[in-house]
């Protein structure tokens, strides 16, 4: 990649509870990586319909997830009228420009179902895509769900287990069409990050940082003060891979029977992590994936029709929801909701 400020996007992208926060905390260690940390203007889409912003995209977009307080984003030098690309590579620079970093783009989850169509947005992106062993994906939702509006969502399960084989589906078209991406899997970083993140610089043909290997002094003003965020607040590397397990024993199952099929259909290459399938584990059968994939299909429905409510129902009464949510929130005290209504 060239280091040239005129080159495109960095996207960073996993299923939730991949490691996305840590590798994004590391990679912001290095003086020329400045990354969004879940801004998402791509997924605002319905905001750039007709390919020019709405007159109040900022406010819907900060109402969204924050993303201009966090990242302390001067909004009055945005310029009106911009498109969907026009507008990310304004706001990603201006924030990489802080500490005059050459690679900008964002870090999000959010982006694992539109792999193909942010190569179109940005035919000059570059993508790194973090793996991790669906089942330890799935038991840190769990785990983060005690605490977390957004987690306790109905449904996570499932979007993360079918989220795993879209994210790939996506992961391959970009590697077919020639885009540059950059794969890795989290149980290697944890287990030698010096190895990955050199791999990363390589791929982003920037000199590598030995800071990039420590949390010390790293910046997370933009990341969401959450209780399931506290490992990558702290001051080294944490494998949380030893945490009991705490999936229930449905999930558990079904998550083994998905592997043992994605292990059958790729002669066991992918996932890379679980090594090996659970012995006496079977995939799951036409009907169980049928019905998956169908439930699947409307909570994707369901997303997008959340993300035009936030697009074009009045901010004031949106504003009214959030304020009872919220209080709800603080009654079962969870923390407050900033993304989605439900």
């Amino acid at each position: 990649m060239s280091t040239d400020s005129n080159s495109g996007p960095l996207f960073v992208v996993g299923i939730w509870r991949s490691g996305t926060s840590l590798l994004y905390t590391l990679l912001n260690q290095h003086p020329q990586i400045a990354l969004l940390y879940e801004g998402e203007i791509p997924v605002m889409r319905p905001l750039f319909s007709g390919g020019r912003a709405k007159s109040d995209w900022l406010e819907r977009w900060e109402f969204w997830n924050q993303a201009l307080t966090r990242h302390r984003i001067d909004s009055s030098v945005i310029p009106p009228g911009l498109s969907l690309r026009a507008a990310t590579e304004v706001v990603c620079k201006q924030y990489a420009k802080r500490k005059d970093a050459k690679v900008w783009g964002c870090k999000s989850p959010a982006y694992y179902d539109c792999l193909p169509e942010l190569a179109r947005d940005f035919p000059d992106a570059k993508f790194i895509v973090i793996w991790r062993d669906p089942r330890a994906s799935c038991s840190s939702i769990v785990r983060a769900a005690a605490g977390s509006h957004y987690f306790s969502r109905r449904g996570m399960i499932l979007r993360a287990l079918l989220g795993f084989e879209q994210l790939k589906r996506g992961c391959d078209q970009l590697v077919r069409e020639g885009a540059l991406v950059h794969q890795l899997h989290y149980e290697d970083m944890i287990a030698d990050p010096a190895t990955e993140l050199i791999k990363i610089c390589q791929f982003l043909e920037i000199p590598f940082d030995p800071r990039m290997l420590s949390l010390e002094d790293a910046d997370r003003s933009a990341i969401y003060a959450a209780e399931h965020h506290a490992l990558v607040n702290g001051k080294g590397i944490v494998n949380s891979e030893r945490r009991p397990e705490i999936l229930p024993h449905s999930a558990k199952r079904k998550i083994q029977r998905y592997i043992c099929l994605w292990k059958k259909r790729s002669a066991g290459f992918w996932p890379v992590h679980p090594k090996e399938p659970d012995s006496g584990t079977r995939p799951p059968g036409l009907l169980e994936r049928w019905w998956d994939r169908n439930a699947y299909f409307w909570l994707a429905r369901y997303d997008s029709f959340v993300l035009l409510i936030y697009s074009f129902l009045p901010l004031w009464v949106l504003s009214g929801y959030r304020a009872v949510r919220n209080w709800a929130a603080a009654e079962n005290r969870m923390e407050p909701t900033s993304q989605q209504l439900p």
